[in-house]
């Protein structure tokens, strides 16, 4: 095992894919630390000082001070955004007036950046996506789940569509430019259609067909993998309620450093 003590230097160090399984930090100073798409299941954590630490990610089975916190977090969300409780609903109704609330959130977020200064919709906080690069990665989500997995579309993913960093590489051939900076215009244009198509397939649902299973998953799940059409039409939701959840805080904290002394 290596071992690092207080002789070495590692401020400031970057672990870019490092396997660090199984180390162990004591009395360790991790100060202003990030974590970035980690992967950080059963990490235990004794006598630490989180304070102002910020968590974002999946948490199922997380206890903090014996306490399971998902359940907890889940449900002042929901409060906070009436209609989220249903995203992953297997009632057809249910999930449909979830997608259209997480919509009205999202109209009412897209006229607060209107009245923000220009260029807002590019502006990324510490590495996270902009609003514009969000919506581009909601309309990849809809080509991935609905257009070609649900629909079975052939050449269903948009050129301006953003996927998950992981799956750059293979999201080009599907069509998908990542390099592309497309004008918000065309954004939103993409974003509206995608929208629509969703509507429109809520629309010709019966709760049997919102049952039964998908025709096929997007390429990025196992081939063997089978899931129902409300799981598919599920992750949607859902992705519109997290990602708008992100990018309001995002727009939060860039008001917060408008509004600083000396900026």
């Amino acid at each position: 095992m290596t071992r690092f003590t207080a002789d070495d230097d590692l401020r400031d160090a970057e672990f870019v894919a490092a396997d660090l399984t199984g180390s162990r930090f004591r009395f360790t100073d991790l100060d202003g630390a990030t974590f970035d798409q980690s992967y950080l299941p059963r990490v235990v954590m004794r006598g630490v000082d989180l304070t102002g630490a910020d968590i974002d990610g999946q948490i199922d089975g997380l206890k903090i001070n014996g306490v399971e916190v998902l359940p907890l977090i889940e449900a002042e969300l929901n409060r906070r955004h009436p209609g989220r409780e249903h995203a992953r609903s297997q009632v057809l109704a249910e999930q449909r007036e979830s997608f259209e609330a997480a919509l009205r959130t999202w109209s009412a977020t897209l006229d607060r950046v209107a009245a923000m200064p220009a260029g807002t919709v590019d502006e990324q906080v510490d590495g996270e996506w902009s609003v514009a690069q969000t919506l581009r990665h909601l309309v990849f989500a809809v080509d991935g789940w609905v257009r070609h997995g649900i629909q079975g579309l052939d050449g269903a993913f948009s050129p301006i569509g953003l996927p998950f960093s992981e799956y750059d590489d293979e999201a080009r051939a599907l069509g998908v430019d990542v390099t592309v900076t497309p004008s918000f215009q065309e954004v939103q244009t993409a974003f509206a259609d995608r929208t629509a198509q969703v509507r429109a397939l809520y629309d010709s649902l019966t709760q049997e067909a919102f049952e039964s299973p998908a025709r096929r998953l997007p390429p990025w799940e196992p081939e063997t993998r089978s899931l129902p059409v409300w799981r598919c039409l599920g992750v949607i939701v859902n992705e519109a309620w997290e990602h708008h959840r992100f990018a309001e805080r995002d727009l939060d904290e860039l008001e917060r450093r408008r509004l600083a002394p000396g900026t």
